[in-house]
C-alpha cells in the first residue's frame, strides 16, 4: 500500500513539474536560460565580447531541437543502461549462495 502511495505522489510531482510553469507563464513567450543569460549579459555590459565562437551552429530551430532530443534520448539510454547494471549486481549479490564453509 505504501508503494502505491509513493509511486502516485511521484507522478503527481512530476505533473506539477509541468503544469505550474504553464499555467503560470501567462503570455510570455517560452526561453531557455541561455537566450535569457545572453540578453542580460548584452543589456547590462554593451561592450562585452565572447571568449569564443561556437564550434557548430545549427541551421535551423527544429535542427536545433533535434539535436537537443537526440543528446537527450542518448543521456536517457545511458542512465537506464546504468542503472540496470546497478540492479542486475545487486539482485545478483542476493541471489549468491554463500560459500560452504570446512
Amino acid at each position: 500500500m505504501r508503494r502505491h502511495l509513493v509511486t502516485a505522489l511521484l507522478v503527481l510531482a512530476v505533473l506539477a513539474l509541468f503544469a505550474v510553469p504553464l499555467l503560470t507563464g501567462g503570455d510570455r513567450e517560452y526561453a531557455g536560460t541561455d537566450s535569457q543569460a545572453t540578453a542580460l549579459i548584452e543589456e547590462s555590459r554593451p561592450d562585452y565580447q565572447p571568449w569564443f565562437d561556437s564550434v557548430f551552429s545549427p541551421g535551423s530551430s527544429e535542427v536545433e531541437s533535434g539535436l537537443f532530443a537526440l543528446q537527450a534520448g542518448v543521456g536517457g539510454v545511458v542512465l537506464g543502461y546504468v542503472l540496470g547494471r546497478l540492479r542486475g549486481r545487486r539482485l545478483a549479490e542476493r541471489a549468491a549462495i554463500p560459500p560452504l564453509e570446512p
